[in-house]
């Protein structure tokens, strides 16, 4: 999947989107290869996630992601957020809360939805944010998963 390119937000405005929706992410569909690849990275090859024959056995018909792989795609998901103008840099910081509410099957389709609960400066050019991020999946009530995401952003030039 090809992402558009980020807007850039001067710092002003940036700051202007705290408590607000800053967005929501085009929509990334779960695939067999995926999982698969998740797997092999992870080492976690549980057959809910790896063994379409045996999870089909299960409450949930299919195999699903692993909650991890739908967690790891706030990242791509991110990218199509606002972000400051003149980062040069950007970290994941850890997460305040992050829940995994409903299991994404293959072949769902998911996407990001972010609120900056809060920005704050660390020091000069390095900011904080909070967002809220809520993966929703595409004709379900109930959220694959709902995270306090804090990063970390870097002003300037990168070395």
């Amino acid at each position: 999947m090809s992402l558009p390119a980020t807007k850039t937000l001067p710092l002003a405005e940036f700051k202007a989107l705290q408590g607000k929706e800053m967005g929501v992410s085009d929509w990334f569909t779960i695939t067999q290869d995926q999982i698969d690849k998740f797997a092999d990275c992870t080492h976690d090859h549980q057959f809910i996630h790896v063994d379409p024959e045996k999870a089909a056995q299960t409450p949930f018909g299919s195999t699903i992601a692993h909650g991890f792989l739908t967690l790891s795609l706030l990242s791509a998901m991110v990218y199509q957020m606002p972000s400051i103008e003149g980062v040069a840099m950007g970290v994941n910081y850890g997460m305040n809360k992050m829940r995994f509410i409903s299991p994404v099957k293959v072949g769902a389709r998911i996407r990001g939805r972010f609120v900056l609960d809060k920005i704050e400066e660390i020091r000069p050019g390095e900011f904080q944010t909070t967002t809220t991020v809520t993966v929703e999946i595409e004709g379900q009530e109930r959220p694959a998963l709902v995270a306090e995401w804090i990063g970390r952003r870097y002003l300037g030039e990168t070395a």
